[in-house]
């Protein structure tokens, strides 16, 4: 038996559904994006160093990777809204843990193993939440509603550490208690969903790792990479130009608002890319990742941040409608959040070839990378039934 979620018939009961869904995502991924700048202000007033908030990072990323099937699978028998609230609602837990544990002072290794606990979920919650948006959007639509999901992440990412930086230079206390607000929202504002028991008749069938769908995480990994290796070294790109380290906005403030401009595009667009569109696109994040690791000046590098960011938004949405397609239905929670987390081993990736080695380095790897998806994805477009995956 598995469970799935009525349909809404009544449209403006889907218009508010969709509504609904639109503040949950926006919102979904606020202890992510708030995280790194909340944590490091914790572990500044706690410890006298930052090294402690990106080891909270690295625990939350790390747990996200390790627990998304596992939980994914946990709520088979729930309906996927259900199944959300609750993961939501641990989530919130967790980070309730790290807002005391800051407080009052424990040990600094009690905030990352809490860190921790509250990533485990953050897979498998995307999973369900992108799930529940299959109930309330007709596929025509999925496009445009995929667009504008982009778009509100993006502009969660923007946002979210401004806000951290301004209550943490009050208390980082008060950083770190917004965080954990706002991350909860997801579990008020779901959409509603009943839920039917209807038989499986396919009961364990279908893979979630087929050659199709290997194919696009691979994509979604080194798109994660791409993204990263700037976000990530955008300070030490900064200093290697001769700037302040506070200049590393020149690159990702250009590459959060390309992204932006992105979703809008394929929200306008509403339709699926081609395969040929897709390709392109590929290229122009390969093209971007190599004028950024050629480092020749500060104008192309910027650019080639902008390229990123422009294709973001449009291959997310043909990357999670293809998935759409090919995941069996029973199993879309499960192959929504390895579409998650196979952008979380991006981000692994790059942060660790930034660790290992230089910047320049990193980014040449990482640009190697995009190249060999791209290789990949054009040369399985040759065959007819490649196609059409």
């Amino acid at each position: 038996m598995i469970v799935q979620d009525e349909v809404p018939t009544d449209g403006s009961s889907n218009r508010l559904a969709l509504l609904r869904w639109f503040v949950s995502c926006a919102t979904l991924s606020v202890p992510q994006a708030a995280g790194p700048v909340a944590f490091s202000l914790v572990a500044l007033s706690l410890t006298g160093e930052t090294k402690g908030g990106a080891a909270m990072i690295l625990a939350m990323t790390i747990a996200q990777v390790v627990g998304a099937i596992p939980l994914t699978r946990l709520g088979k028998k729930l309906s996927s809204a259900t199944v959300l609230r609750l993961l939501i609602t641990f989530r919130t837990m967790a980070l309730a843990c790290i807002v005391l544990c800051a407080a009052f002072g424990a040990p600094f290794l009690w905030l990352i193993v809490f860190a921790a606990f509250a990533g485990a979920v953050n897979g498998a919650a995307y999973g369900y939440l992108r799930s529940v948006l299959n109930r309330f959007a007709h596929v025509s639509r999925l496009p445009r509603a995929l667009g504008i999901a982009a778009t509100l992440n993006e502009v969660t990412f923007v946002l979210a550490p401004v806000a951290a930086a301004g209550l943490g230079s009050i208390s980082p206390i008060f950083a770190l208690l917004a965080l954990t607000i706002l991350g909860a929202l997801p579990a008020v504002f779901v959409p509603h969903t009943g839920s039917s028991h209807i038989e499986d008749l396919h009961s364990g069938g279908g893979s979630v790792l087929s050659p199709a769908i290997i194919l696009w995480l691979m994509c979604a990994a080194g798109g994660g990479a791409a993204v990263a290796a700037i976000e990530i070294g955008a300070v030490a790109m900064a200093l290697n130009f001769g700037y302040k380290p506070s200049l590393a906005i020149m690159f990702t403030v250009p590459l959060c608002l390309a992204s932006v401009a992105g979703g809008i595009w394929i929200s306008v667009l509403n339709r699926m890319a081609t395969r040929r569109a897709v390709v392109c696109q590929l290229s122009l994040m390969t093209l971007g990742a190599a004028m950024a690791a050629l480092g020749h000046s500060l104008t192309l590098t910027i650019v080639g941040a902008v390229f990123i960011g422009f294709v973001l938004a449009p291959l997310a949405t043909h990357y999670s409608l293809s998935l759409d397609k090919l995941a069996p239905p029973h199993r879309r929670p499960e192959v929504f959040a390895l579409l998650r987390t196979a952008n979380a081993v991006g981000v692994i990736v790059a942060s660790a070839a930034l660790t290992v080695v230089s910047l320049s380095v990193a980014l040449v790897l990482v640009t190697g990378l995009m190249f060999a998806v791209t290789l990949v994805v054009a040369t399985a477009s040759l065959w007819p039934q490649a196609r059409n995956a």
